[in-house]
């Protein structure tokens, strides 16, 4: 077939295909530019740079796993308090039924906005899911969590009745019909999952997610959140100190990992931190005890440097956006060269009026040599 027979037989088939499913059904990868993926905020400096786009990915499905009390939930709720400072409608899908509002309202989310369901069965908590993202409203939906999506034949059942893979099924369905309206909406979903042991495993890790093997295919990023040590402030405990393994990433470099406290009542630790990372990045300056930055003492200790970051919220976010800058995550503020700050023009280099200066003054001496 001939190139010119070729293309028009090809504008035939897109024609007739946007006719009967609309236009932009079928379209060139090259019509226009790729935007880059938005991301909603962790709330934790160093898991938004290990994600390698600033945060979770809008318009994906997210999978937060790990073993009991070790940050999940908190993970997810700082995503809604970020979601929402940024204007945007979440909801939350509490199939465990124990979302504690005050805990909540302590990380920074509106309670009196948050849209909260506690579904009978998984049927019906997937089917107000897959409403929601359809309505196109939501920027955020959390659903919590995936072992508690108990099939509405389980719960009607006897308590020795066998219902062999039917949460499996009953979840693979329910990404089959959500995963595209999800892209559509740009709505993040995130499934907050429950870790189980394989019996009979002799080599390598026993343990393994509930729900079937359907949300790992369907999820674009999937956060392992381990709990590592406990904080202590003198004998008592006050928090946790968590790590983050990014177990898989479609939109960014999987494999990384991120480490980040936990304080009890309050959620992820943003000034501990901006510590940890800003000491990394070399923006922190750490002697013996002591943390700097720039011309301010920070503290003695770190509890101490996160306190005084607490009462000067100007100096963490100056060095958040530092973090960020040197991470190649924000946009540098510094004009380069050559650059008017007020208009953003291309000026004049110093070099080039210097050569214009030399070229005056020889054909000033020129014209008085002529006068003479």
């Amino acid at each position: 077939m001939a190139v010119a027979d070729r293309n028009k037989a090809l504008d035939a088939a897109l024609a007739q295909i946007e006719k009967a499913h609309g236009k932009g059904s079928v379209m060139r990868l090259g019509d226009q530019a790729y935007a880059q993926i938005e991301s909603i905020p962790t709330g934790s400096v160093a898991l938004d740079i290990a994600l390698g786009i600033g945060g979770l990915p809008r318009g994906r499905i997210v999978e937060v796993y790990g073993p009991e009390s070790s940050g999940k939930t908190t993970v997810a709720l700082h995503a809604i308090a970020n979601a929402q400072a940024e204007g945007g409608i979440c909801a939350f899908i509490d199939a465990e039924h124990a979302l504690d509002p005050s805990y909540a309202h302590a990380l920074g989310v509106n309670t009196d906005e948050l849209l909260v369901s506690q579904p009978d069965n998984g049927e019906q908590a997937l089917e107000i899911a897959d409403t929601l993202v359809r309505s196109g409203a939501l920027e955020l939906l959390v659903i919590d969590s995936v072992a508690a999506l108990t099939p509405r034949a389980e719960i009607e059942g006897e308590m020795g009745d066998s219902h062999v893979g039917l949460q499996a099924r009953l979840m693979s369905q329910a990404l089959r019909k959500m995963t595209g309206a999800i892209k559509s909406a740009n709505t993040t979903v995130i499934f907050i999952n429950q870790l189980r042991e394989k019996i009979g495993v002799m080599f390598g890790s026993p343990e393994t997610t509930t729900g079937g093997r359907a949300l790992k295919f369907y999820s674009s990023v999937r956060l392992d959140v381990r709990r590592i040590e406990s904080l202590k402030n003198g004998n008592e405990i006050v928090g946790n100190r968590t790590r983050v393994k990014v177990a898989k990433n479609k939109v960014a470099p999987p494999f990384k990992q991120a480490e980040f406290d936990i304080l009890y009542g309050k959620g992820i630790s943003r000034e501990g931190s901006l510590i940890d990372m800003g000491v990394d990045a070399g923006i922190v300056r750490k002697a013996g005890a002591w943390f700097t930055y720039g011309d301010d003492q920070l503290g003695q200790g770190k509890e101490n440097a996160r306190t005084f970051l607490i009462t000067h919220p100007e100096v963490a976010s100056d060095i958040e956006h530092k973090i960020r800058v040197k991470l190649g995550l924000d946009a540098s503020d510094e004009v380069p060269e050559g650059i008017d700050p007020r208009t953003g023009e291309v000026v004049d280099s110093p070099a080039s009026e210097l050569v214009d200066a030399k070229a005056g003054k020889q054909s000033a001496s020129k014209s008085g040599k002529a006068t003479v």
